[in-house]
């Protein structure tokens, strides 16, 4: 078993009865264990920030800082790619999908 400690901390009301909603319709063994899940994925979250920072920093050091117009022109590309899955309609059926480039 992992070495656990006690811990008090006051949080917000509505985050609260969220964790006892998820233990109450069975999808965490308790209200511990759902804040320990949720700071566990904030611990992996805020790696892997910091990995792509120090990624990022050494990506332009060997080739120039990053644009915003670069950003811009990736971004645009990026969407032109993509395939846009849209939720089903109000009245049911298959989620739509638009082709890339579609209008």
């Amino acid at each position: 078993m992992t070495n656990r400690e006690r811990l008090s901390a006051t949080v917000e009301a509505d985050m609260l009865a969220a964790g006892r909603a998820e233990v109450a319709q069975g999808r965490a063994e308790s209200l511990s264990a759902w804040v320990n899940n949720a700071l566990r994925r904030q611990v992996e979250h805020d790696r892997r920030m910091k990995a792509l920072d120090d990624f990022l920093d050494r990506y332009e050091a060997d080739h120039g800082e990053i644009t915003e117009e670069e950003i811009r022109e990736a971004t645009r590309r990026t969407r032109e790619r993509a395939v846009v899955v849209r939720a089903p309609s109000p009245g049911g059926g298959a989620p739509r999908r638009r082709k890339p480039g579609a209008a």
